[in-house]
């Protein structure tokens, strides 16, 4: 994977000391950073089958034990995408594909993991969690899409909120949680429903306001070309 600092998404636990002793140890044991990014995907299948797992079990005790691993998974999913990076700049291994790693992943962990939970909702019963689930799938894509576009067109890579993707990921860990704990309400499921409608709006927001952020680039960038003509 190719990553440069600039265009690296800013995260504070990047400077961690664990973060950078883990990073270090396996730049030593030279693991490719591309393998690193596919670990990110391994870890949300295994999520998104938990969650529906937890969707069609009775049983609380089990069921609050798949939710909680779902939330595990999503946390590990963001430590191999952090790790991936940290590798690829600071021990100099990424590759010629590391673009691709950096990006595709990504955008399938994120998919498996708002559709699994949508499903998981859905297998409860609640049938706007599978809706709910592909819209916010299709959302975060489309919010990184903006960005991408926005680089691609020269300027800085936006990881404006409120709910880009460690927003998300946080998000859907809590709503995990909070779900495992539904049985001491008499909960089915209408927790996941209400984290996923979050999730929906604030991405909404977040792709309206990356969008907004790109077109006054672009409009700026023009007020500026007809000056200096």
């Amino acid at each position: 994977m190719t990553q440069t600092p600039e265009n690296r998404r800013p995260l504070k636990t990047r400077s961690k000391a664990w973060a950078g002793a883990l990073a270090a140890r396996l730049g030593r044991a030279r693991i490719s950073p591309d393998i690193i990014s596919l670990f990110s995907i391994v870890f949300a299948v295994l999520g998104a089958v938990l969650l529906l797992i937890a969707g069609l079990e009775d049983q609380a005790g089990l069921r609050a034990a798949c939710l909680v691993g779902a939330a595990l998974c999503v946390q590990l999913r963001l430590l191999a995408n952090m790790l991936d990076g940290m590798v690829a700049v600071e021990h100099g291994l990424g590759s010629s594909a590391g673009p691709i790693w950096n990006e595709l992943p990504d955008r399938i962990a994120d998919a498996l993991f708002l559709v699994g939970a949508g499903y998981g909702a859905w297998a409860m019963g609640l049938t706007a969690g599978s809706w709910l689930g592909w819209l916010a799938a299709l959302l975060a894509v489309m919010t990184a899409y903006v960005r991408e576009l926005g680089r691609g067109l020269g300027f800085p890579a936006d990881f404006s909120g409120p709910m880009a993707k460690p927003h998300r990921m946080f998000a859907l860990t809590v709503t995990c949680v909070l779900s495992a704990l539904e049985p001491l309400w008499g909960g089915q499921g209408q927790v996941m429903i209400i984290g996923l409608g979050a999730i929906v709006a604030g991405t909404v927001w977040t792709l309206f306001r990356r969008t907004r952020t790109l077109a006054l680039r672009l409009e700026e960038r023009r007020s500026e070309q007809d000056r200096t003509r």
